[in-house]
């Protein structure tokens, strides 16, 4: 391995300084102490120079191997961020150009005992800039993004992160480095380059075959033959091959039939909240000729997935959802970005904290959104151990791509080596193509004169369909493609990729967001078969911003909030969606009144995207005009790449907002929601469960002055049908108010949840019936906490004098989350666990505590 200590400079030679690999130019600055924290304040901005500028790594190493004893030799690089040319002992061996694609380069008759090797950068912002000039037949738009992100142009014409050049959640860091392992590979007669496993159920003969496909580079001109042995000890598999390796790289395929005895009881894998995510240990043995034997340790995970689009009795167009394993599964979760501009600060536990979140909140899918990277090794690990399932996008977003000769070539590659690297993970269920490039063609976001389009068009399908569904196809047969997101999937596919409307509810999935309606109000939202994004933006905790600004930043309106604020006009959005239901902070100390917009963002955000999501978990079962059938909710977005103003439930480090919170209520697994239509109101029963269940609803109302309820209403013995959404209550709001002793509508709430036998419950909901900015009876309370250790959790035991909505328990900088957060209190005490992700103790956690409540906002 070359990882490890390497030298590096600047073009002109005027900065040196010693630099670890894997790693970027930025951490290497920042770790020697030239450069602050490039996300303090505007150094997002001062810091452009270090992009702007050539770098070059560069180290002697020895070679620990006698070179004339082996065959070949190469010099492999797992990432490189991006344009490099690379030199050993003053010989150019190679140049790359694509930071997903992995470079081999032969060095055989270079090496010596004692080696010098370089990397000689090119600036990211340069090179984009000189390929989109050197492209002359005609433009590939956006040239450049909005200005309120201060980003870098012509994104588009590199193969590298495309948001590292700015997004609207996100700052601009174009960086250069060797960003994953490097290291010197010698071998004779022949090497293992992939190694990859593809389980399918058979059918006809109940049964479940593996598919183990290796991919090998032969040295020599003459054939390697040899065995190889399969085994599967807990499987009682165990299966021999003879095979014969061709000169050159080529790969062999073994089909291994699972014992049939065992076949049955192979327990499959299923996502998070359907059953175990098992996987069987399996050992591959190649005995060649030569005398070499490679032994291969890998898991092997059991599943099936099939992307189902069919005609829907009742509605026009076809379903989208997913079968795992047979059984339809209401898809719920995320969408996941870059967790870091420097990825080599994501670590292990970064990811694992991270992803472990989303399962916690009752998620069981993330979109890998096609702006940012196609995720380390680590994070499909994480996803196959824990059952998050993957929709894996390939990295093209928010714009036109060329598609000359050298660039699909540069795809090509990326695309055969990031399929063949990601295929055996179970977590991954689908293939997508790109981010909204259907949509901005259909919706001409880019202003093309119409006589102009044609060419687009005919580089899209070249780039999508020729080039990288051709590849899924031919690596992959074990998973559905895509083309895009939004799409509407196969009816795109007839309409020559390209529909006309690819938000089209009726087909596909779809991209929603609306910051201008009321976002309490459901009706606003498409009943789509599929919802893959949408989102409200929030401002993450105080404890969060402090970190990266000073004291005259923290207002609302400082130069540093609209710093933050990458997404044109979101400040002011969030102002006008608070103010519809709240009353906006008026407090005379400017701090104070910071914090209470930031906790108004929270809540805000939290019970919009609440709305939405339980509006599509409600629809899944039901056709209403030719709409519905809901079979996915993913929001946007899971979490922050720094901190700002964005639209994540996970802030950057990991602390929950209230969102995440609420998503843990939304995505259970067993959920009553309500919603009011023309004065009735309708509660439905949600159930992502496998069998049916008889529960019992209670609805509970209670005055906004006073912690007695005032009337409570039981419904039993509903029938629950597995997985599935039903209507299990309905009554006018005016009846209901009638007989709760004269209720109005803004002197009472109402909350309701679900039981049954064995403990199974869900989570309390609420129902407001009128906005709180006009809630009568509401009282200021007296909100009050103690906290105790219990083995290694805390408990907050906390008390209120009067109903409290919106209950936040904050402890700064301490990490860890709490058991739930941001509810409503209408019984006069609650019980909270603390789990702490680090070590901590009671005197720090109630020295730490902020406990703030909708009535504390002046």
């Amino acid at each position: 391995s070359l990882r490890g200590s390497w030298r590096l400079r600047s073009g002109n030679g005027s900065v040196s300084l010693r630099a670890e690999v894997p790693g970027c130019v930025h951490t290497a600055l920042l770790r020697r102490g030239l450069i602050q924290d490039p996300y303090y304040r505007f150094n997002d901005v001062m810091y452009r120079w270090i992009s702007l500028d050539n770098w070059t790594y560069s180290r002697t190493f020895k070679t620990p191997f006698d070179v004339r004893k082996w065959q070949k030799v190469n010099l492999v690089f797992e990432g490189v961020d991006t344009v490099a040319q690379i030199l050993l002992n003053n010989v150019t061996v190679g140049r790359t150009d694509n930071m997903f694609n992995r470079y081999s380069f032969d060095i055989t008759s270079m090496i010596q005992e004692v080696n010098f090797v370089e990397v000689r950068f090119l600036s990211a912002v340069s090179y984009a800039a000189e390929q989109s000039r050197c492209h002359k037949s005609h433009s590939i738009p956006p040239a450049c993004p909005p200005p309120v992100q201060k980003g870098e142009c012509h994104v588009n014409f590199i193969r590298k992160e495309q948001c590292s050049f700015s997004w609207d959640w996100g700052p601009s860091f174009p960086t250069q480095g060797i960003w994953k392992d490097v290291r010197i590979e010698a071998y004779n007669h022949y090497h293992l380059i992939y190694f990859s496993l593809t389980p399918f159920f058979v059918k006809s003969a109940q049964q479940w075959c593996l598919e183990v496909e290796s991919i090998f580079d032969v040295v020599g001109s003459k054939p390697v033959a040899g065995l190889v042995t399969v085994n599967i000890p807990k499987l009682q598999t165990q299966q021999t091959f003879s095979v014969k390796l061709q000169p050159g790289e080529g790969s062999i395929v073994l089909l291994v039939n699972i014992n049939k005895v065992r076949s049955s009881a192979v327990e499959a894998w299923w996502p998070n909240g359907h059953g175990k995510q098992t996987g069987y240990n399996m050992t591959t043995t190649f005995m060649m000729e030569a005398g070499c034997q490679i032994e291969k340790f890998s898991k092997v995970y059991f599943r099936t997935v099939e992307l189902v689009q069919e005609p829907i009795p009742g509605s026009p167009g076809l379903s989208f959802y997913f079968r795992i394993n047979g059984r339809p599964i209401f898809i719920k979760g995320s969408n996941w970005i870059p967790a870091d501009s420097f990825q080599d600060r994501v670590t292990y536990d970064t990811l694992r904290l991270l992803l472990k979140s989303a399962a916690d909140a009752n998620m069981n899918a993330l979109r890998v959104w096609g702006g940012g990277i196609y995720e380390q090794d680590e994070f499909y690990d994480i996803c196959d151990e824990i059952g998050i399932m993957i929709w894996q996008d390939f990295m093209f977003a928010c714009a036109l791509y060329p598609t000359d000769q050298n660039y699909l070539e540069s795809v090509k590659a990326e695309v055969s080596h990031q399929v063949r690297r990601l295929k055996s993970h179970p977590s991954i269920i689908l293939w997508s193509g790109n981010n909204e490039n259907e949509a901005a063609l259909a919706s001409n976001w880019f202003s093309i004169p119409h006589a102009d389009i044609g060419v687009y068009i005919k580089d899209y399908v070249m780039l999508y369909v020729k080039n990288i569904r051709e590849i899924v196809l031919t690596e992959d047969k074990s998973r559905p493609f895509v083309a895009s997101s939004p799409t509407n999937g196969l009816e795109s596919v007839k309409e020559g990729w390209l529909s006309r409307d690819p938000y089209d509810t009726h087909y596909g999935d779809t991209h929603f967001y609306d910051y201008n309606s009321d976002c309490w109000n459901w009706t606003v939202y498409p009943k789509t078969r599929f919802a893959s994004e949408y989102g409200f933006q929030s401002w993450p905790s105080f404890s969060t911003i402090e970190k990266v600004s000073s004291p005259e930043d923290w207002s609302y309106t400082s130069n540093f909030s609209l710093h933050r604020q990458h997404h044109e006009g979101g400040n002011i959005q969030m102002l006008q969606e608070i103010g519809r239901h709240f009353k906006l902070p008026q407090n005379p100390d400017p701090v104070k009144q910071f914090k209470d917009m930031i906790y108004l963002t929270q809540v805000m955000q939290a019970q919009c995207i609440k709305t939405e999501t339980e509006f599509y978990r409600f629809s899944q079962s039901e056709i209403i005009n030719g709409e519905g059938h809901t079979m996915g909710a993913l929001y946007w977005q899971l979490n922050d790449i720094w901190q700002a103003p964005s639209w994540a439930s996970l802030e950057y480090g990991g602390k929950w907002k209230l969102l995440h919170y609420f998503a843990q209520n939304f995505f259970a697994p067993l959920l009553s929601v309500a919603y009011e239509d023309k004065g009735m109101l309708h509660i439905y029963g949600v159930s992502d469960l496998h069998v049916d269940h008889k529960l019992t609803l209670r609805v509970v109302v209670h005055a906004w002055n006073s912690l007695e309820p005032v009337c409570t209403l039981a419904k039993e013995g509903v029938t629950f049908k597995a997985q599935s959404a039903v209507p299990i209550y309905k009554e006018s709001i005016s009846d209901l108010l009638e007989r709760c002793r004269n209720c109005t509508r803004k002197s009472c709430v109402i909350t309701f949840y679900l039981m049954g036998e064995d403990g199974l419950r869900s989570p309390t909901n609420h129902y407001f019936l009128s906005s709180l900015k006009d809630a009568v009876g509401l009282e200021k309370t007296q909100l009050s906490a103690s906290v105790s250790q219990q083995d290694d959790l805390y408990i907050f035991a906390l008390q209120t004098t009067a109903v409290a909505p919106f209950v936040s328990l904050d402890v700064g900088n301490i990490k860890g989350r709490f058991s739930d957060n941001g509810f409503l209190m209408t019984e006069e005490k609650k019980m909270v666990v603390f789990y702490p992700w680090e070590p901590t103790s009671v005197e720090e956690l109630e020295s730490s505590l902020i406990l703030t409540s909708l009535l504390d906002v002046v």
